[in-house]
């Protein structure tokens, strides 16, 4: 494989199994408490992702790495709906998995990009391209306005916290899930925002 990689928003059709193959990769663990069947949990992303709201790194015509973002116009995994969710799972599946997603929903700010995940293929970590994934969504941010960005980082990924804070985040505040552990596999999760002016 080539040392070149490529940066673009979004991506084909022909790269949506790729997409989702790298975003169930990095959380998969915690989607399938909502959707504990990974065959099912493919099909939801894949019908539910927006290319649109997406950054990806290309190298050799093969996709290494995936972030989504979320703003007032939707959301890389904004076509996760009921119906989506009812036709892949089953009604009660369905059910279930709003139940549990929605302890993870995170509202939309005016004036804030929303991270909506980050993942990179194992073969390509610690090359850089998350770094790069992130100074092009900060770059996006700047072009259409935002005044920050904002993530959620889990207690159990401090190699992604470490990310953020070398580009630039900084913790905002922690909330602890102490009693929900047992469930969602961690016990907290610290907001990081990056400032794009004076007034964020």
């Amino acid at each position: 494989m080539g040392d070149e990689i490529t940066i673009q928003q979004g991506f084909p059709e022909e790269l949506l199994s790729s997409a989702v193959e790298l975003y169930d990769a990095a959380f998969g663990a915690k989607l399938a408490i909502a959707m504990p069947n990974p065959i099912s949990r493919t099909a939801v992303l894949k019908a539910g992702f927006n290319p649109e709201f997406s950054f990806v790194a290309i190298c050799d015509g093969e996709m290494v790495g995936i972030a989504g973002f979320k703003t007032g116009r939707g959301a890389l995994t904004g076509g996760i709906s009921f119906r989506v969710l009812k036709d892949e799972i089953g009604l009660w599946g369905a059910i279930r998995s709003v139940l549990v997603l929605a302890l993870f929903q995170r509202n939309h700010v005016e004036g804030q990009l929303l991270m909506d995940g980050i993942g990179v293929s194992p073969k390509m970590r610690g090359s850089g391209i998350g770094t790069k994934l992130l100074h092009s969504l900060i770059e996006y941010s700047k072009t259409e306005g935002y005044r920050s960005i904002r993530l959620d980082v889990i207690d159990t990924n401090p190699a992604a916290r470490r990310l953020y804070e070398r580009v630039g985040f900084v913790p905002v505040k922690t909330e602890q899930f102490a009693y929900l552990e047992w469930l969602l596999g961690f016990g907290a999760a610290t907001q990081m925002k990056y400032s794009l002016n004076a007034q964020a």
